[in-house]
């Protein structure tokens, strides 16, 4: 056994800091030296520690040391065993998985970095996308609706008139069906999108499509047949979606038909649980290289120098939407036979009927009795253009008084004074918004029975939404459609006039 120094075999600056943290440990100075390495030992503690062992040839490396005190008989000391073992593996191992959490680290960093930039700019995309929505909807809005006015004016437009005017509605509804397509994408790749699922009649949705592609495939001389069912289908989905995509597949297949074709829809059940909706055409049908590239972004399969216009999102929009109802969309097509295109989607035994809110749109107008106004409409709005139109609207009906005000606070001051039946409302209003003048005429006992119709650009469907949250009667969206919007004006005046007669009932 050889005896040995401090020095020796290890590193005094070790040496030192270790007689400090005994000293702090075991509350008793130890001065630095070989009282350092063995003092726990020599009272009897198990003493396992590291440090820096000195070779012979001045070369260093780390080791875990044992010390045990050897006692004689008499259980005196009379010498330590000091047992080293090289440590370096196990240090390299312990840099090696130090550095990997870091890197770990660093990447999580670095991760939620990323992750907050992109949160930003899907929120800066999402707040672009609405405000450019917006400023977009506002002048097509004043050229759809002047046209409408137009094409229905007295004395009739001339047959030159006609035909200028039948263009800028069909560049202008097209147009405005470019935004919605491109919003509607860019809110389903940013997960924007809200959908309200429910249970859905098809066949209520079948008759509502059926209606509004009949002009277009009595234009291109387009049969359409729907093979109507028995048996009450009633799936769970969104009406409004649902239907839009109904509608782009149905005007797909009228579009890129042969002359004189045909297109077919059915409806039939796959499973026990979920329905079929087919629609089928006789065009030129689809290669497999086309098939394969059909669900692409603006890919429209080499249609762009074609006859037909489109962007080529549709059908993308269209099997995001069958997706996030929970549903599967695909197609089956032959080169010269035409294509069918189907979506399944989830079956519910409830039945939703929406009846109730379209039961006025078939009524005859209201009119005047004896020359009086019957009714009174306040429209807040700012832009000159759309008073302009609103007004002229309501100058074809002889039942309703006209009333308007350029912002929200003398908006309120008239809704007040005159107590319409009827407000008509803008969101973004200079000063009070259209959302905060809502909550003020709903919290005043005199206007609160007001119904407020929301007619705004703001066409996301989350403004629509928190719209009708926030209690607006009905949302509307601009460019105003003529026909939605006097059967809406129609449908609520008549809720105001019961709510009227029940006031005055149980004031009786």
């Amino acid at each position: 056994m050889n005896k040995i120094t401090p020095a020796d075999i290890s590193d005094p600056r070790e040496v030192i800091a270790r007689s400090e943290k005994l000293s702090i440990e075991l509350g008793t100075p130890i001065a630095p030296g070989f009282e350092t390495l063995v003092f726990k030992a020599s009272r009897g503690i198990e003493d396992i520690y590291e440090l820096t062992y000195i070779r012979k040839d001045g070369s260093r490396f780390p080791a875990v040391v044992s010390v045990t005190a050897l006692r004689d008989a008499q259980t005196a000391i009379i010498g330590y065993l000091l047992i080293g073992t090289d440590n370096t593996a196990r240090k390299r191992i312990e840099a090696e998985r130090a550095a990997l959490d870091q890197a770990l680290l660093d990447k999580n960093l670095e991760l939620e970095r990323a992750t907050r930039v992109a949160e930003n700019a899907n929120r800066a995309k999402s707040d672009f996308l609405s405000s450019m929505s917006h400023e977009l909807r506002t002048p097509l809005g004043a050229i759809l609706g002047f046209a409408q006015l137009l094409e229905s004016g007295k004395p009739e437009p001339s047959p030159s008139q006609m035909r200028g005017i039948d263009q800028i509605l069909k560049a202008g509804w097209y147009l405005l069906e470019l935004i919605n397509g491109i919003l509607d994408l860019a809110l389903i790749e940013s997960g924007k999108l809200s959908l309200s699922l429910e249970p859905v009649l098809l066949s209520e949705v079948m008759l509502e499509c059926e209606v509004m592609v009949e002009p277009q495939a009595q234009e291109r001389g387009i049969s359409v047949d729907f093979i109507h069912f028995r048996t009450p289908y009633s799936v769970f989905a969104d009406r409004t979606r649902i239907k839009q995509v109904l509608i782009n597949l149905l005007s797909n297949a009228i579009k890129y038909n042969k002359a004189n074709g045909t297109v077919t829809v059915k409806c039939t059940m796959c499973g026990p649980d979920s329905v079929r909706i087919s629609v089928r055409d006789t065009g030129e049908g689809l290669t497999p290289e086309q098939l394969a590239q059909l669900f692409q972004p603006f890919n429209r399969l080499g249609q762009n120098a074609g006859p037909e216009q489109g962007t080529g999102i549709g059908l993308v929009v269209c099997k995001r939407l069958v997706e996030l109802m929970g549903g599967v969309i695909g197609v089956e097509s032959t080169v010269g036979e035409g294509s069918l295109f189907w979506f399944e989607i989830n079956r519910t035994t409830e039945l939703q009927s929406s009846v109730s809110e379209a039961e006025f749109t078939g009524e005859e107008r209201p009119q005047a009795l004896g020359g009086e106004l019957a009714h009174s409409l306040l429209y807040i709005e700012d832009n000159p253009a759309n008073l302009m139109l609103v007004e002229d609207l309501i100058a074809r009906r002889s039942d309703i008084r006209f009333l308007s005000a350029r912002n929200a606070t003398i908006g309120i001051e008239i809704a007040l004074a005159s107590l319409p039946d009827v407000i008509l409302m803008d969101i973004n209003l200079p000063g009070i918004s259209g959302l905060d003048a809502l909550k003020i005429l709903s919290e005043d006992p005199a206007t609160a029975h007001i119904p407020v119709i929301a007619l705004s650009a703001n066409a996301v469907p989350g403004d629509i939404a928190k719209g009708l949250e926030a209690g607006f009667f009905r949302y509307l969206t601009k460019p105003i459609k003529v026909n939605e919007f006097m059967d809406t004006l129609d449908m609520t005046l008549e809720h105001a006039k019961a709510e009227t007669t029940k006031r005055e009932k149980y004031a009786d």
